[in-house]
């Protein structure tokens, strides 16, 4: 019995022991993979864009949290991780793996103040105006979940923004939030194009270059309707909205079918065409009586990835920069 009893104690001490060595190889294992991951740089981003969806998205500073567990300290001591700042884990230089001159160029850097990618002395004259009326338009949850992000309409702005300015556009991006203001004046979701028509008059008055703007959107309907596979590469299909409320809606229009047919002349079923809308129950203006060069796309549809979309947005700045230096191209005809 004695013996019996003796048995059960060592296998009982076996298992506790066990049990420790597994958690310290999954604490020695993610440490390791931490230092790996270390190694490889990060390809550069918009701090200000993702610290824009991080406070959006991450409960930790969306409800400025401050107790945490002991897990979440750990972590945080262990790789130099602060929930406080989830950007810092974009940053490739955690805690125990650079040298002593890395981390006080680290330290240092703590006190510089992020700036803008894209400078104000890069777009002193911006002729290209880019907003999204409804920003928390959302795309398929992918990777970008793991740092809290929900990629959306906006990440489209910033990637055409990237496109038009390597061809030699000044481009200006609309960063302030439209929720933010329209709760403000008390408006309700359709109240979302008053606060954009404010935006992009200010936009107008600081700007006076501002010739195109833009309107990002993306659908919500089925998969398969957004959707172009063409040699098992997909593609989000563009649509574009063209508001016949607008009196002087003739010009957008013939404007927005330069677009479209050349985006389908590269790739025959991108663009789903133009939707002209009127009529009870739908905006029918959509701010393009601001200018006869604003026009409302839709990028795809909330099931598709942003790599569809983003395959998407680069033949649409390549297809832009042909149509706007055909028109640069033709008033200097006239003018002449």
């Amino acid at each position: 019995m004695k013996k019996r009893m003796k048995l059960k104690g060592k296998k009982k001490h076996f298992l506790s022991f066990k049990k420790i060595l597994i958690l310290m190889i999954f604490i020695l294992s993610f440490v390791l993979t931490v230092k790996l991951l270390a190694k490889f740089s990060l390809p550069d981003t918009s701090d200000d864009f993702m610290r824009y969806l991080l406070e959006n998205e991450n409960v930790f500073v969306k409800n400025k949290k401050t107790n945490f567990s002991y897990f979440h300290d750990a972590m945080m001591h262990v790789i130099d991780f602060d929930l406080h700042n989830p950007l810092s884990i974009l940053n490739q230089n955690y805690k125990g793996l650079t040298s002593s001159d890395s981390k006080k160029e680290k330290k240092e850097e703590k006190t510089v103040k992020v700036e803008n990618p894209y400078p104000e002395k890069k777009r002193t004259l911006p002729t290209i105006y880019l907003y999204n009326t409804h920003q928390t338009e959302d795309y398929r949850a992918t990777s970008f979940l793991e740092y809290s992000v929900n990629p959306n309409v906006l990440m489209v702005s910033y990637i055409l923004q990237e496109q038009l300015e390597k061809k030699g556009y000044q481009v200006l991006v609309e960063e302030g939030s439209v929720g933010e203001q329209r709760e403000a004046l008390g408006l309700n979701y359709a109240g979302s194009y008053e606060v954009t028509k404010t935006m992009m008059t200010k936009a107008k008055e600081t700007y006076p270059s501002l010739t195109y703007f833009i309107d990002l959107h993306r659908d919500s309907i089925a998969y398969d309707k957004t959707t172009l596979n063409i040699n098992n590469t997909t593609y989000a299909r563009i649509l574009f909205i063209v508001g016949l409320e607008n009196k002087a809606y003739q010009a957008n229009l013939d404007f927005t079918s330069q677009i479209d047919s050349l985006l389908n002349q590269k790739l025959n079923g991108i663009s789903k065409g133009i939707y002209k809308k009127e009529g009870a129950g739908v905006n029918g203006v959509y701010n393009q009586d601001f200018s006869p060069r604003t026009i409302l796309i839709e990028m795809g549809g909330n099931e598709n990835t942003i790599d569809e979309v983003y395959r998407s947005t680069i033949l649409l700045g390549d297809v832009l920069d042909e149509v706007m230096k055909s028109e640069e191209e033709r008033n200097r005809s006239l003018n002449s």
